[in-house]
């Protein structure tokens, strides 16, 4: 059986556009309530409080990490960078915040910063589609090879 994105491409950029607007939505309101609800001080002290290493530089990067890597990833832009920085991002805080919690995100456990992890890697690794910044540029520079 093959892949449905090699019979419809089509189909896999409106699945990959999905997957980001998700992704990338998720992550740019969990850095905004951080950075604007919350604060940069509490977020800081609330770090601290879960015994995260290093809080005042910890709490910005993560912040930076999930607000601006967030939107880069609902544009498609930079996913082979922004896409394994949110995935380390989100794999340190299910180990370091939700695992002693188990599974269950209402019970504060790791399945939705595993889900977040997971399809900001696949986005890494697949790339985020035709209908993404870097697929619109990668196009654009094999049109001007195909034609020069």
């Amino acid at each position: 059986m093959r892949p449905l994105s090699a019979s419809a491409p089509l189909a896999a950029d409106v699945s990959l556009l999905a997957l980001r607007l998700v992704v990338g939505g998720v992550m740019v309101a969990h850095g905004a309530q951080k950075l604007f609800d919350q604060g940069l001080e509490a977020t800081v002290g609330g770090f601290a409080g879960m015994g995260v290493p290093a809080p005042e530089i910890t709490a910005p990067f993560v912040i930076g990490v999930e607000l601006i890597g967030g939107a880069l990833i609902v544009l498609g832009a930079a996913l082979p960078i922004v896409g394994v920085l949110v995935a380390i991002d989100m794999l340190v805080a299910a180990v370091l915040v939700h695992a002693p919690f188990g599974v269950f995100a209402g019970d504060g456990g790791w399945e939705l910063v595993a889900a977040l992890g997971a399809g900001a890697l696949a986005l890494a690794v697949v790339g985020g589609g035709r209908f993404g910044l870097d697929g619109a540029l990668s196009g654009r520079s094999r049109r001007r090879v195909a034609t020069a």
